[in-house]
């Protein structure tokens, strides 16, 4: 089964929006970067900061998998350079997880990415989601830098 992105929908975008900054909040917390009193706030700062637009925010690219016509997945970069894009989100539906489709998801963001100009793409995953550090590893993604912390 081949997945397919096509540019993400407003109806889409919609439900994706209020599920991600849920997660992301969360994931901010489990990492011990902001207290779990605020994050929903913070979050969804970010996310309007980010997208101002929604899905017609410039420089921003969404888009939404699918396999037999069926959504499994997202995948949203954007522009930070003339030359280079950073992946803010991925995303494959718990359903879906384990079929092969987050590794079919990046291998398609390179081809969009490539077809925008962008030589180079980069992203940022919680030290704790092994899963997906394993993931972009085997794509030959490279560590830039580490975070580490100790609590005292």
């Amino acid at each position: 089964m081949s997945l397919e992105l096509r540019p993400m929908d407003e109806s889409y975008y919609d439900s994706y929006l209020e599920e991600a900054v849920k997660e992301y909040a969360e994931e901010k917390v489990t990492a011990g970067n902001w207290d779990e009193e605020g994050s929903l706030e913070k979050s969804r700062d970010e996310y309007t900061r980010l997208l101002p637009d929604g899905v017609n925010s410039k420089d921003n690219f969404l888009f939404t998998a699918y396999v037999d016509e069926q959504p499994v997945g997202m995948i949203w970069f954007a522009k930070t350079s003339p030359e280079k894009a950073f992946i803010y989100d991925v995303k494959i539906h718990e359903t879906e997880q384990g079929k092969g489709y987050g590794k079919q998801l990046m291998l398609a963001c390179e081809v969009e990415a490539k077809k925008e100009g962008f030589l180079l793409l980069e992203l940022h995953v919680f030290g704790h989601n092994r899963i997906a550090r394993n993931l972009y590893e085997r794509l030959a993604y490279e560590t830039k830098n580490v975070i580490m912390a100790k609590k005292l």
